[in-house]
């Protein structure tokens, strides 16, 4: 990760990308939740087993094979873990917003407790046979 963002490239969205593991349930369900309190339809959502997902993954120095971190690429940069949630729940409506002021805790006292959860998620949450399909109505905000 660069430390100051670079413009968007001509025909790159200029929307943030959520990219989530797509057969985790408590990935569809934070997805699920994004999505309800975006209501500006602001934030993308990309699997991270999807095409998109391994590309983006790729572009940023990420391994495309690790599905076991949440994903935000906004600006041209990329934010995982912790990072990626919390700056995720500054766009959301609500009281979501004031979550991100946790981000003035360094990532190595915010990432243990992400960690944790994320090595446990299946056992814990479970996991589909297949990736989230999205209903009709959200699919444009879907990428593939």
């Amino acid at each position: 990760m660069s430390d100051s963002p670079p413009p968007v490239p001509a025909g790159q969205s200029a929307s943030p990308v959520v990219l989530f593991d797509g057969v985790c349930n408590l990935c569809a369900w934070a997805v699920q939740f994004i999505i309800s309190r975006d209501p500006a339809g602001k934030f993308r959502f990309a699997s991270l087993q999807s095409d998109t997902g391994r590309r983006l993954m790729e572009e940023h120095g990420l391994n495309p094979g690790q599905l076991d971190s949440f994903v935000l690429v906004e600006n041209g940069r990329s934010y995982t873990e912790s990072t990626a949630a919390l700056k995720v729940s500054r766009h959301l409506s609500g009281l979501w917003p004031i979550c991100h002021i946790c981000i003035i805790l360094p990532h190595f006292v915010r990432d243990p407790l992400y960690r944790l959860i994320a090595r446990n998620r299946y056992r814990w949450f479970g996991k589909k046979d297949s990736c989230l399909m999205p209903t009709p109505e959200l699919r444009a905000r879907f990428l593939n």
